[in-house]
């Protein structure tokens, strides 16, 4: 496990130092998170909406298919999504600002076969029997990799680090 959380650091530290070359191999861009609602029960008791308050985040591709389609790629940069129960208006600011390589097979995507492997805080939600959590909308950080497979179901292994759950915190 030593090697594993070394080897992912190191290759996430590499991932954020400067790369003049990447101009010409096309770089870091933008990559916008959009606002996002969920119904009441999808993964809370209650509806859900999300918006980025803070939105630096970048992505750049390493390395793809012979087909053009991504195979490995990098997210940088900070993050501030608000999070609201649209039942009560609750809410509570969650920063993100983790740094992640995500691994595609080939024809996968974000959320369909892929491995992120992340260091930092990341957000995500997961509806009733749809990964190693329950029902819920968590952020965890630390060291972890989340694993997706071809219908989505999300597993998450910690290496070292936190979770949350803000379903529960919104809910009081």
């Amino acid at each position: 496990m030593r090697k594993m959380i070394i080897g992912i650091v190191s290759l996430l530290a590499v991932l954020v130092a400067a790369d003049p070359a990447a101009a010409a191999t096309g770089g870091w861009v933008p990559a916008p998170s959009s606002p996002w609602e969920v119904p009441a029960g999808a993964r809370c008791d209650f509806p859900v909406r999300a918006e980025p308050v803070v939105d630096e985040v970048r992505t750049r591709v390493f390395e793809r298919y012979p087909d053009g389609s991504t195979k490995r790629e990098a997210y940088v940069g900070d993050l501030v999504l608000k999070v609201t129960n649209g039942a009560s208006g609750a809410s509570v600011e969650v920063d993100l600002s983790g740094s992640a390589m995500v691994e595609y097979a080939d024809g996968g995507t974000l959320v369909t076969d892929s491995v992120w492997y992340v260091v930092g805080p990341a957000l995500f939600g997961f509806r009733e029997g749809g990964g190693n959590r329950p029902r819920g909308i968590y952020v965890f950080d630390g060291l972890y990799t989340i694993a997706f497979d071809a219908t989505s179901y999300k597993t998450v292994t910690m290496y070292h680090g936190t979770e949350r759950e803000l379903c529960a915190e919104l809910s009081s």
